[in-house]
């Protein structure tokens, strides 16, 4: 698929001044040889067990809590998905930003669904695929959060020039499906989410 270049001079953002975690501390080892932070999300997730609810080791103190997901490991898994026009991530062209993401509470005190919105921001205000970027971030996180988050992506309003029909498709739940059914389309998908940690 040759997609034409529409914006051939994003602005870039360093990756040393992207918000992450990962610099802060060395990645301690735990008991059982896994490191905690994305240990069960890949391979693709189970979803008959939750990863999130098992204990993380004997020694413990809170062995029955259930391990909180905050913006940041959001960020930190759909940051490194590669722009389908240039060879960069959406992290470093400020298409996703930590400020722009949120976690939503359950809604009802008998639910335990959280919701997870992540607003992009298209680097140029025609972005013809702001849809696809979308739809990749949706794709991800969909794959690698439990069943105890709803995704909702959608494009931040004012970025974008018709940023209600872009939601509104994000949105709709049959067409982000027959959407995955299209197989150049998820040739695109594929080659996105290849650069994801």
């Amino acid at each position: 698929m040759d997609l034409d270049k529409q914006n051939a001079n994003p602005t870039i953002l360093n990756p040393s001044d992207l918000p992450s975690r990962r610099r802060e501390t060395q990645v301690k080892r735990r008991d059982d040889g896994g490191t905690g932070l994305f240990d069960d999300l890949i391979p693709p997730y189970n979803y008959l067990n939750d990863p999130f609810d098992q204990a993380i080791s004997s020694s413990d103190s809170d062995d029955d809590a259930v391990e909180q997901i905050d913006e940041q490991e959001v960020y930190d898994l759909i940051s490194s998905i590669s722009d389908p026009e240039h060879p960069l991530s959406l992290g470093s062209l400020a298409v996703v930003n930590l400020p722009d993401i949120h976690i939503q509470p359950p809604t009802s005190p008998h639910s335990c669904i959280s919701t997870v919105v992540v607003e992009i921001t298209p680097t140029i205000t025609h972005c013809s695929l702001a849809t696809v970027i979308g739809l990749g971030v949706r794709v991800r996180l969909e794959q690698a959060l439990p069943p105890r988050f709803r995704v909702d992506v959608r494009i931040k309003k004012g970025t974008h020039s018709t940023d209600e029909a872009v939601n509104k498709q994000l949105g709709d739940k049959e067409r982000v499906a027959a959407a995955l059914e299209n197989g150049t389309l998820m040739g695109v998908l594929r080659k996105m989410l290849s650069t994801c940690e």
